[in-house]
């Protein structure tokens, strides 16, 4: 039944409800970055427990790798002396090490300096091309 006070009372009604979204808007926004808050606290702490974890991991292998040298060393030993199984195992390293070595210098001589001379190249070639075509 429509009376002239619950027309009017929709009409008086307007402000309110526009507070009233504007109250739930916020809340929404506000949950919405508790929500992302939360979730990314998850992600840290997952990425952080991973990151332990491989560190961890990397530890070992570096033992392992210690041991298995050893191992090595002692294999070598029962045919020469301690001695000079450890001196293989040694420049065994070493050897390797160099390589690696020399690796990283080709790698990084092959990178520096960090310019693209190829992209250079054509962006001048271009602006030739430009130039001329304006001119012409």
């Amino acid at each position: 039944m429509h009376t002239q006070e619950t027309e009017h009372g929709n009409q008086v009604g307007l402000g309110p409800a526009a507070k009233n979204v504007a109250e739930h808007a916020s809340a929404l926004a506000r949950l919405e970055l508790e929500l992302a808050a939360l979730e990314l606290k998850r992600k840290v702490t997952s990425l952080a427990k991973g990151i332990a974890f491989a560190l961890v991991a990397g530890i070992l292998l570096l033992f392992a790798l210690g041991f298995g040298l050893g191992a090595a060393a002692a294999g070598i030993a029962t045919a020469t002396s301690t001695w000079l199984a450890l001196v293989l195992v040694t420049g065994g390293l070493v050897l390797v090490a160099v390589v690696l070595g020399l690796l990283v210098l080709r790698a990084i001589k092959k990178g520096t300096p960090p310019v693209p001379k190829q992209a250079l190249r054509e962006a001048k070639l271009t602006t030739e091309a430009l130039r001329h075509d304006g001119q012409a």
